[in-house]
């Protein structure tokens, strides 16, 4: 199986559940493959065959975008390592949860979400701790006659009915035999990643610090909020209090077009407005639904009030829906 195979079929499975999908991000460098919305859940995938090869760069990008653009990051491939994913199970990365296409399919089409969580030393399952302690106590079993049963410390059965510590696949099977009941608690692929990255709310202020570029300075001068990019197919994210605008820069270019159509197809999906800064002149005002606005045309405006009446202006004029 290749990566764009993957890529197929990620994008089947998440139309049949119901999501709008970008275009395919094929621009490098790239930190994420596809954006992808349904309602108010908004997810970056990054497709990897092998999922090892995602590094710590491009992890840190896709979960600051995740967070300031209020989404969640996830990253499919195929194998890890010498072998292949297990269905069903999740894999972390730089803290960004990794699953197989099939676990993909079960979360979101048959929403059947996975039990089992893979670790150092093999795979685990989160135990319904409650459960576990009425059902012990309904049996009449004690911490120790359980923990005889099972072979582990009467401490390792407080831990599973604190909830503070995962259990082995076999534990589990053997505990729910024991105790006739079951006691795996699902995986929410969408709330793990919040979780893993204690994230208590799914804005994220953009840190007030000046960006280096020249342009982005210029934003950041008219009241804006700006997090720069280093892999996306945007330069930076621009916030004010009623606007969040995916901002590129560069000059007027086949390359800047490409760009320019791809980030239309992004802010569709995330619901924010794209607009490019030309350095230099245009050949248009628009490319899709993304605004070109020159530079020049930036140096005269104000404040963040004067380029959104701009921008306002621009889409009215091209009928862009936004």
């Amino acid at each position: 199986m290749t990566k764009e195979i993957l890529i197929h079929q990620i994008i089947d499975v998440l139309q049949q559940a119901g999501f709008i999908v970008s275009k395919r991000c094929n621009i490098r460098p790239r930190s994420f493959d596809l954006a992808a919305r349904k309602d108010e859940t908004l997810i970056f995938c990054k497709v990897l065959y092998n999922i090892d090869g995602l590094n710590e760069e491009t992890a840190r990008e896709m979960k600051s975008l995740a967070r300031y653009l209020g989404g969640t990051a996830v990253l499919i491939g195929a194998k890890t390592r010498d072998q292949m994913l297990e269905d069903s199970v999740v894999y972390m990365r730089y803290e960004i949860p990794a699953v197989s296409v099939q676990t993909l399919y079960d979360y979101f089409v048959e929403e059947v979400p996975p039990l089992v969580s893979a670790a150092p030393g093999g795979l685990y399952v989160s135990i319904d701790g409650e459960v576990l302690k009425e059902a012990r106590q309904r049996t009449d079993m004690s911490l120790g006659a359980l923990a005889t049963e099972l072979g582990v410390s009467r401490r390792t059965i407080s831990k599973y009915e604190e909830g503070g510590m995962d259990a082995s696949i076999d534990v589990v099977l053997h505990l729910e035999e024991l105790l006739d009941v079951a006691l795996a608690k699902s995986i929410d692929i969408l709330r793990c990643f919040e979780k893993k990255i204690n994230v208590e709310v799914k804005q994220e202020k953009v840190p007030e610090t000046q960006p280096d570029d020249g342009i982005l300075s210029m934003l950041y001068a008219l009241g804006y909020q700006v997090m720069s990019t280093s892999q996306a197919p945007f330069k930076a994210i621009s916030k004010d209090t009623s606007d969040t605008l995916l901002t590129g820069v560069s000059t007027y270019s086949s390359a800047m077009i490409k760009r320019a159509d791809l980030m239309s197809s992004i802010s569709c999906v995330t619901r924010t407005k794209s607009v490019f800064i030309i350095d230099g002149q245009i050949k248009s005002e628009t490319v899709e639904n993304t605004i070109l606005i020159q530079k020049s045309e930036l140096d005269k405006l104000a404040g963040t009030e004067e380029l959104a009446e701009l921008i306002d202006e621009r889409t009215k004029k091209h009928n862009i829906n936004i």
